[in-house]
């Protein structure tokens, strides 16, 4: 694991501010337009990504005092792997609630607060998720299935199959529950808090744990399939950012475009030749500090 304290030269000691300060000095001084190391430079803006931001470095410095990080190289933990392949083993028979998510290019890009709404299968809380009262299939035993023997002599094949009487539940009800009628859940509305990662982008999958439909007796995962859409004139494609500029007639005279970067307000020197085939590029001022805001310039007014 790389030590980013090192890296930017501080400690795990020295507050957010200094950290700040540090990656601001040490960026300046290796920018590539500047003529430094553009390798050196992705470290910095890597190492400020992660220990710049409370939540990250917290995790950060869990990984770092965790003695199980550096067996086997990169991270493992043979306990925790063994607990997560048999949580995953166990989990198989749940699906995966999956729904999609919009969110906007500078949500992506500000890493905000997102609420979200759903619906979701809930354990029935007037039979606890049972459906009812239950009484095992006499005709299978409670198994579910039953076994079939077909042939005779030294060809007898042995076929499992699903118990007619149950539907392979292994179980009919005496009586069954009035709130659900015997489903086992109840349809909720749910709503749920999540912090974007900066940079999340279209198509990845957010995954909350226990947060999906009850079946079984076990709750299953809620996954967020992520779409980004263009917000306030941005967009984004892949680490870059963009902005669509509307000019006017009238506007075709100026000598700047103010723009309302979310770092800060952005005044851009406009070329004399105005040429919309070409985007205007302000280099690391896009995701993750290494992908640059491209600006799309458009003339859109009114004839009349």
């Amino acid at each position: 694991m790389e030590d980013f304290y090192q890296i930017l030269g501080v400690n795990e000691n020295t507050p957010q501010d200094e950290i700040k300060k540090a990656y601001r000095k040490l960026a300046v001084e290796h920018h590539p337009d500047k003529g430094g190391d553009e390798n050196k430079f992705k470290k910095i803006s890597e190492a400020y990504d992660t220990i710049g931001d409370e939540n990250k470095r917290s995790q950060y410095d869990n990984q770092r005092r965790n003695p199980f990080t550096n067996m086997g190289g990169g991270g493992f933990n043979p306990f925790e792997d063994m607990f997560n392949q048999m949580h995953t083993q166990r989990r198989r028979a749940v699906p995966d609630k999956v729904i999609e998510v919009i969110i906007g290019a500078l949500e992506s890009f500000n890493g905000s607060d997102k609420t979200i709404n759903y619906v979701r299968e809930s354990k029935c809380g007037g039979c606890n998720g049972n459906g009812g009262e239950r009484i095992n299939c006499g005709a299978c035993n409670g198994e579910g299935f039953i076994i079939q023997r077909i042939g005779t002599g030294l060809f007898v094949q042995m076929i499992r199959q699903s118990c007619g009487s149950c539907g392979g539940n292994g179980f009919t009800y005496k009586t069954t529950c009035g709130t659900c009628h015997g489903k086992t859940t109840i349809k909720t509305n749910e709503s749920v808090s999540v912090k974007l990662p900066h940079g999340v982008d279209d198509g990845q999958f957010l995954r909350l744990q226990d947060k999906g439909d009850y079946k079984d007796g076990m709750y299953g995962n809620l996954v967020l399939r992520i779409k980004v859409q263009e917000q306030d004139n941005f967009d984004k494609s892949g680490d870059d950012l963009i902005y669509n500029a509307y000019f006017k007639l009238g506007d075709l005279s100026k000598d700047t475009l103010d723009i309302l970067h979310p770092q800060g307000n952005l005044s851009i020197k406009l070329p004399k030749t105005f040429d919309t085939s070409k985007p205007l590029r302000v280099k690391s001022k896009g995701f993750h500090n290494r992908g640059d805001l491209f600006i799309k310039l458009f003339v859109k007014f009114d004839r009349s």
